[in-house]
């Protein structure tokens, strides 16, 4: 059905020619919206917990157009960017009622997207998820909440980041830094919590031993947590379902009990580094991706809060043709993850030509990758050229569900001679098609000091300060 829609970009990938940008092939669809005089108002809402709803408002085509079988791939792929944006525990269809029947099925147990539907639902929202239809009337309504998390910079404080590959802290002394250190971890596949436990408290101690006290911690871990409770993370992924339970899940209050209580805050990687490049930046309205072992996002508003969105754009749909590259966990194609990460850098690799040996890790490919490119090895240039095509297009899709001054880009996949051709090419891409973004977004990369110190500062700083 993709075919009724061309959306090829102008600007081709050098290794991946058939790239479908999501961004091209909705302003296609909306296109056709804008034309037919029968189109029809649809409101997606997206319930998370009591007090926190999101409204999307859009159109689609009438039931009766001829290109009408796109439809439901345009609202199906809307509703999964805006599921991992957003998140939600329930959704409403309102209009399109010829959808809904069709969207359940996909987002059920036994559907395409079964693996969203038991990731939002059953483990971050805790909830049975499904989507049912609802009279335009009978809407909830919206109510968006933002979060004062950070931006607390007073007494003696640690910071930790959690990542695949290692775990940083860092100690801070009213919002200088006395310490930091990075100790390289290998959390994904471990099946027993003490793991996870004993290296952030490991991580803890040695960051407490530079300080005269401990007034507060605060911490950045890839992953979803509200209100400090883990509810999913790729770094878990190898615990036991009931051993998440009995220790992961409160991981984190168990740690603020072994600290003796004191203030204790804990989120998603993404939005500590986007509040990091805010409190750099001196500005909001930040978007900050970062390129790593995965991609972790986060978002600052133009009002300078950070939000309970999921903000997990590593499953966010990007690339929009049938056979995109496939991701090995959710199984969905064209997602973010294998666009923008060490995963898409090793799956352009071998596109590209390097022979690496099977045992050899993504870590290590990319480091081989990065070596190539500072010896002008073309096979290199043509992956960092691929994916700077890609970020432009998706900068691009972006922009359409994030008001944004300032994009962050970060992560090891950014560094280096190739990572500066990859902002090159996206800010290309940008000036050639979407020449209103390019004047108005900011593309950001922090100085080595920032990228040492600009996490650890901004989660140290989640946490206030309990009044006297």
């Amino acid at each position: 059905m993709n075919s009724l829609l061309s959306s090829a970009p102008r600007q081709r990938p050098p290794l991946d020619p058939d790239f479908r940008p999501a961004v091209l092939w909705n302003r296609q669809y909306r296109q056709l919206v804008a034309a037919d005089r029968a189109s029809r108002p649809l409101v997606l809402a997206l319930v998370r917990e009591v007090g926190s709803v999101s409204l999307h408002h859009d159109r689609v085509l009438s039931a009766g157009h001829p290109a009408a079988v796109l439809t439901l791939t345009y609202v199906e792929r809307l509703l999964k960017f805006l599921l991992w944006q957003k998140g939600a525990a329930r959704v409403f269809v309102a209009g399109a009622d010829e959808l809904v029947e069709s969207l359940a099925a996909i987002y059920s147990a036994g559907g395409a997207r079964a693996f969203d539907q038991e990731l939002i639902g059953g483990r971050i929202y805790r909830q049975s998820f499904g989507v049912k239809g609802c009279a335009p009337e009978a809407l909830p309504v919206a109510t968006e909440m933002e979060l004062s998390l950070g931006r607390h910079l007073e007494g003696c404080r640690i910071g930790f980041d959690l990542g695949g590959s290692d775990r940083k802290a860092a100690a801070l002394i009213d919002g200088r830094v006395v310490y930091s250190e990075e100790i390289a971890w290998s959390p994904y596949f471990q099946s027993d919590p003490r793991y996870h436990l004993d290296g952030v408290q490991d991580s803890l101690r040695r960051a407490a031993a530079h300080l005269p006290r401990v007034d507060a911690i605060g911490g950045s871990a890839a992953g979803t947590y509200v209100n400090n409770e883990v509810r999913a993370a790729s770094l878990f992924r190898g615990v036991p379902p009931d051993r998440f339970e009995s220790d992961i899940r409160g991981m984190f209050f168990t740690l603020q009990k072994a600290w003796g209580g004191i203030p204790f805050d804990v989120a998603n990687d993404g939005e500590v580094t986007a509040l990091a490049g805010s409190m750099w930046l001196r500005d909001n309205a930040v978007l900050g991706i970062a390129m790593g072992t995965s991609l972790a996002a986060g978002y600052v508003t133009p009002e300078g809060s950070i939000t309970p969105w999921l903000n997990e754009l590593a499953f966010a749909p990007v690339d929009y043709r049938p056979d995109a590259p496939r991701d090995e966990w959710s199984g969905d194609v064209g997602c973010g993850v294998q666009y923008f990460s060490q995963q898409g850098v090793a799956r352009l690799a071998r596109v590209a030509g390097f022979d690496f040996p099977p045992e050899l890790g993504m870590p290590e490919q990319l480091v081989a990758v990065q070596s190539a490119m500072k010896s002008g090895d073309a096979r290199a240039r043509a992956i960092y050229e691929t994916i700077g095509v890609y970020l432009g297009y998706t900068v691009a899709h972006f922009a359409d569900f994030y008001a944004m001054r300032h994009l962050l880009l970060l992560g090891r996949v950014t560094t280096g001679t190739g990572g500066e051709l990859m902002l090159e090419r996206a800010r290309q891409v940008l000036r050639e098609e979407f020449q209103e973004l390019a004047e108005a977004i900011g593309f950001h990369t922090p100085s080595e000091q920032e990228k040492r110190h600009g996490q650890a500062v901004a989660a140290a700083s989640l946490p206030s300060l309990k009044k006297a």
